[in-house]
């Protein structure tokens, strides 16, 4: 596949280890010259040590993605679940150093900071570094603590609104990601036809299953909660817990998104599904009504995840990360697992 008119420069060919160490120190964070990239696609991601002794993970993002409005709501909905008690790596404040130039923070507080010598504006955030594994979703005891994490979040995400940040529909998860990839000529020419029309009848399908559901309550969500994103670390006496490490996706959108991605296939998936539903009822109510978008909110998922790698070809870490995107197989694949879903939508409702 070659890049489509939909992609973009990535924007990180300016942005060398030395820019990176220099916008740390105009912030006044004095890193010590050791920096480790870390592993993210949308954004450049780098884990720093400082002079203090300390870790701190500096977040450089995508140019072109989220306007300043935007980063700094999710920045400013991080500190809200700080300030309740959520269990969260919240972006820190930046202090301009008065005896460097090119850094100018931005925010109150100022968490984003944005780099004045690009021309297309580099703009970044630092969290606190800390260690942590995915949760082991086979301990009979996570289920229901993550529920009660997500309930006590969710808690947090309905006492107010996002203003500037996406919301999670079929409109612009589904039907805008389907509009680019037909439109600027992704699909393999040959199985354009057969893609079209399935993803037409799935998101036709999810769109009803959203209409059954009116009037249902929407609020500010982590997004992109799957088990990759939940960090599961050791507390100061030992104790273990889930936390936030990274609200880049946080969006509009029903609860059960940030729970379905959390349910493991299998026979034990009912029980487990109650037991998170069970935990999460504590702090939140659940409407009943929201399991039936699970399979709809997949086939979002999955239309949204191929429309991402096609806006992100021109970056070059992509075509090395997904060599088969947009081969005849690939969209064989994808034609094959949209009328699994359009099937399962069916036998729901």
């Amino acid at each position: 596949m070659t890049a489509s008119p939909a992609s973009q420069p990535s924007g990180y060919s300016a942005l060398t280890p030395d820019h990176v160490l220099d916008a740390l120190a105009a912030v006044g964070l004095r890193p010590d010259g050791r920096l480790l990239q870390l592993n993210s696609f949308e954004n450049r991601v780098y884990q720093a040590y400082l002079e203090d002794g300390r870790a701190v993970v500096a977040k450089f993002y995508r140019p072109g993605r989220w306007s300043d409005a935007q980063i700094l709501e999710e920045h400013a909905f991080a500190a809200a679940l700080a300030a309740a008690e959520v269990p969260v790596v919240a972006p820190l404040a930046l202090q301009a150093d008065p005896h460097r130039r090119g850094v100018t923070p931005l925010g109150d507080p100022p968490t984003l900071g944005r780099v004045d010598t690009d021309p297309g504006g580099h703009r970044f955030s630092v969290s606190p570094c800390l260690p942590g594994r995915a949760p082991d979703l086979d301990d009979d005891r996570v289920p229901a603590w993550l529920g009660r994490f997500l309930g006590r979040l969710h808690a947090v995400g309905a006492a107010a609104p996002f203003v500037h940040r996406h919301r999670l529909d079929v409109a612009t998860y589904g039907d805008a990601s389907l509009a680019l990839l037909l439109d600027d000529d992704v699909v393999d020419p040959a199985q354009q036809g057969a893609f079209r029309d399935v993803a037409a009848a799935a998101l036709d399908l999810a769109r009803r299953a959203f209409a059954r559901c009116e009037g249902l309550r929407v609020l500010r969500l982590h997004g992109d909660c799957h088990p990759g994103n939940v960090l599961w670390r050791e507390g100061e006496a030992g104790e273990a817990g889930p936390h936030v490490v990274d609200l880049d996706d946080a969006c509009t959108g029903p609860a059960v998104q940030d729970l379905w991605m959390l349910l493991p296939d299998g026979p034990q998936a009912p029980r487990q599904r109650q037991a998170l539903l069970d935990g999460y009822r504590l702090f939140m109510p659940f409407d009943e009504r929201e399991l039936a978008l699970i399979e709809p909110l997949r086939t979002l998922r999955m239309l949204h995840h191929s429309a991402w790698i096609a806006r992100r070809w021109a970056d070059p870490a992509f075509p090395i990360a997904f060599p088969w995107f947009g081969t005849a197989a690939y969209w064989s694949q994808q034609i094959t697992q949209l009328r699994e879903q359009v099937d399962a939508m069916a036998a729901g409702g």
